[in-house]
């Protein structure tokens, strides 16, 4: 019966250890938007 017992303990061990411990993390990466820039209005002159 405590051989049982260990190996249900056993079992239990390792799965949690497998459940919390092995995954790995996801990289968060922000990226900079483009600057917004209005474009040139056309009023009748030329420059």
């Amino acid at each position: 019966m405590s051989k049982s017992i260990t190996t249900f303990v056993a079992l239990g061990f390792v799965a949690l250890v497998s459940a919390c411990g092995g995954g790995q993390q996801e990289e968060i990466v922000f990226v900079e938007p483009d600057p917004v820039i209005a474009e040139p209005i056309f009023n009748g002159k030329i420059k």
